[in-house]
């Protein structure tokens, strides 16, 4: 079945991208938009076909494609560029990337991961908001050699602390680390810090907000880039959360707050109006705290999406000491073992839970929806936490009324599938093939016989 878009795009915008690609050199044109993983997709096109390309020409078969529902695979979606995401490949410079919507029918595709953050953000815009953001990027970078267990690319001693790693930052620089932090500055993206982590070749990437969407577009294209310039060093970036038992997981904390649509201005600065709580942010940003708290477990099927994004979430799990990943329903100031941080450098809130293997269309949207309800029905979030949650007693949090986050990801799936903001936010399709495909990988883990279990069972009966 058809799905070409007929998208009319106008003469001024075509103009003006056939300028760009002519000034760059550019032969082929990449219409990439993600799967429910946050995983490109794309078909190459060569630029003489950008407007045919602009209105949505590039088909693409729904059996291919994680989110689209099981009735739809013989189907096609249409990619449609958003001319505004342009950019040129910083290691193909005859390469143009477009972020993508999907249509379907000759219109927006309700599955569309893109186009789900789009409706949340056009209910922030009609109420004066625009919602902005930044991602902490955080992940490893291994020796591409085929080992059992992944090694650092450097020689260098390894420290009992390895968390900011002076010599192992520098070691990485004049390779892939150099390539990745100057091609994100070349882009725009202004790379303000970057360090060593607490794992050996863990490494976080901190670059300056943008509106929602266009932070989701660069994370998404931030994963391709930094594997491919480790790639030319014969190594690979892992994004996954948690790679090594005794070392941190890797983040990718959401940084939220809203402006005004207008004028711009940040309207979690609280002004000259009392601080209900003495954190820092209006009272609009502590409605919004608490609409995000309400709808924390669904959040957190979105944020952290995967098997191996609860063993992240955990107390204990480095050599260091702590993992300082967050595991409680807790919200507070500067304090790393809260799962909301109103961090004392800044009018935002911080999402903790988010880690390196989110799909962040869709981590974002339920996140800004369940703000939006707070700042709509005039939610109060509880009392903040104030201390280091890690070193209380458990009957200190249940007096508290703080509880664990979800233990594992079939937890966080019946949070996400009970809670009635994931359906209206992502709509009955995504909704229902998320859970369908997540299900499926619980049930291909539980089935899944490991080392552990052999090394503790074979012989203890």
């Amino acid at each position: 079945m058809s799905s070409s878009a007929s998208v009319n795009v106008t003469p001024e915008v075509v103009a003006d991208l056939e300028s760009q690609i002519q000034q760059h050199g550019i032969k082929y044109l990449v219409p990439s938009y993600v799967d429910m993983h946050g995983i490109p997709k794309a078909k190459m096109v060569p630029s003489a076909y950008l407007k045919r390309m602009l209105g949505g020409s590039e088909l693409f078969t729904g059996a291919a494609l994680d989110g689209v529902p099981q009735n739809m695979a013989d189907d096609e979606v249409a990619a449609v560029p958003d001319p505004d995401s342009f950019m040129v490949v910083p290691w193909r410079d005859d390469t143009g990337w477009f972020a993508s919507d999907l249509w379907y029918l000759g219109k927006p595709f309700e599955p569309c991961n893109r186009g789900i953050l789009k409706r949340v953000l056009a209910d922030a815009a009609s109420r004066g908001y625009q919602v902005n953001c930044g991602i902490e990027a955080e992940f490893f970078v291994f020796k591409n050699d085929g080992a059992a267990e992944p090694n650092a690319i450097s020689d260098l001693q390894i420290l009992d602390k390895p968390a900011y790693d002076s010599a192992r930052l520098m070691d990485n620089l004049d390779s892939w680390l150099g390539k990745t932090v100057d091609a994100m500055n070349d882009l725009g993206w202004s790379v303000y810090s970057f360090d060593h982590e607490d794992g050996v070749g863990q490494f976080e990437i901190d670059f300056q907000y943008a509106d929602a969407l266009t932070m989701s577009d660069r994370f998404v294209f931030l994963r391709v880039m930094a594997n491919e310039f480790a790639r030319q060093h014969d190594c690979f970036a892992s994004f996954m959360p948690k790679p090594f038992a005794d070392k941190a997981g890797s983040g990718a904390h959401f940084n939220m707050s809203l402006a005004d649509v207008n004028t711009g201005a940040n309207l979690f600065e609280p002004g000259n109006l009392p601080d209900a709580h003495g954190l820092g942010i209006s009272e609009l940003g502590y409605q919004f705290t608490a609409g995000v708290m309400k709808h924390l477990p669904a959040i957190l099927a979105l944020s952290a999406p995967t098997i191996n994004s609860y063993k992240r979430l955990i107390m204990k799990g480095s050599t260091s000491g702590y993992t300082w990943a967050p595991c409680f329903t807790s919200w507070g100031g500067n304090n790393r073992s809260n799962t909301v941080r109103i961090p004392s450098d800044g009018a935002r809130i911080e999402l903790r839970a988010a880690d390196s293997a989110c799909n962040p269309y869709l981590g974002m949207a339920l996140m800004i929806a369940a703000g939006l309800e707070g700042i709509e029905q005039s939610l109060t979030p509880d009392p903040a936490n104030d201390v280091n949650l890690f070193e209380q007693t458990e009957q200190f949090r249940q007096d508290k009324k703080i509880q664990w986050l979800p233990r594992n990801l079939d937890e966080a799936i019946t949070a996400l599938e009970s809670d009635p903001l994931s359906r209206s936010v992502l709509g009955d399709k995504m909704l229902e093939s998320w859970v369908f495909t997540k299900r499926e990988e619980v049930f291909t883990y539980t089935n899944h016989v490991s080392q552990w279990e052999r090394d503790r069972y074979l012989k203890m009966f």
